[in-house]
């Protein structure tokens, strides 16, 4: 096992840290085990390309053998690029990037720090409105000709960095839910106090929601038009093969959030359609 381990670090070390799952696996390090084990060939790295698959085979002392087409293709390295007209501030993007190159904030525009990007595409996926490029900005240099050691070395800290951040807010949460957890049962019987002082704040909830409603709507709305435009032309969203699980989660929830708030332009279009009023819940129960 500490052979393997070992073996394990020495393949991470020649990966370029992009993050991007495009081996099939989460991350760099997942894939680096997965060689190391036999479990996974050391051809399924599109961004190391050509060089990364040479690197590895001396390292393994096997041949040099083509990238795995299954996994994608050699080719300069993408810059994620946000439309600012577009974007909703619905976060997702955020969510997916690997190595927290996206700032922003919830309903608040997003924009990407160029010298962070690792090109990866998995922000591309979650987006709902489609407001993502990502153009090359290699020119001719592809694989490790459009990448450094050095940029792989920071990729790798930034990641491994948002790893610990996310492992901390999912314990910090789960804290917080195990004392409400306790409160509830503490107080469980007894007359809730906070039900009264809450009622009478419902109406003001009910005016925010509407305006965001009516916010992300137009957005949408704008979003949508784009999307037709690109239609016409035979364009679509970019790379959005290979979609985590954990990513394919977040487009699923917000997907969600969209049918609850009546912000899918089918269900829209399907309601005006049938007389039914936009705002009128899909579910009548």
């Amino acid at each position: 096992m500490t052979d393997v381990k070992t073996l394990a670090d020495r393949i991470e070390d020649l990966l370029p840290q992009t993050q991007c799952t495009k081996c099939g696996y989460p991350a760099c390090r997942p894939y680096a085990e997965a060689v190391a084990s036999g479990a996974a060939s050391y051809n399924q790295c599109p961004p190391g390309g050509a060089e990364g698959i040479a690197r590895l085979a001396a390292l393994l002392g096997k041949p040099v053998i083509p990238l795995n087409s299954a996994n994608g293709v050699e080719r300069a390295r993408p810059l994620a690029v946000i439309d600012e007209q577009l974007c909703i501030g619905c976060t997702l993007c955020m969510q997916a990037c690997p190595v927290d190159a996206i700032v922003g904030a919830p309903k608040q525009m997003h924009t990407v720090i160029a010298g962070l990007c690792t090109g990866c595409d998995l922000c591309v996926p979650p987006c709902p409105v489609d407001c993502i490029a990502t153009p090359a900005v290699t020119g001719d240099a592809t694989g490790w000709a459009a990448w450094s050691q050095s940029q792989a070395d920071a990729a790798r800290l930034r990641h491994d960095r948002r790893v610990a951040r996310l492992a901390r807010e999912r314990d910090a949460a789960e804290a917080r839910a195990a004392v409400r957890r306790a409160a509830g049962a503490t107080s469980h019987g007894a007359e809730p106090a906070s039900a009264s002082t809450a009622a009478p704040a419902a109406p003001a909830t009910d005016d925010a929601e509407a305006k965001k409603r009516a916010i992300i709507q137009a957005a949408l709305e704008r979003a949508r038009k784009k999307k037709e435009e690109m239609a016409a032309k035979g364009l679509g969203p970019l790379n959005t093969e290979n979609v985590s699980a954990a990513v394919q989660a977040q487009i699923d929830a917000a997907e969600a959030r969209r049918r609850r708030l009546d912000l899918g332009n089918a269900d829209s279009d399907d309601k005006r359609g049938t007389g039914q009023p936009s705002g009128a819940p899909n579910n009548p129960r």
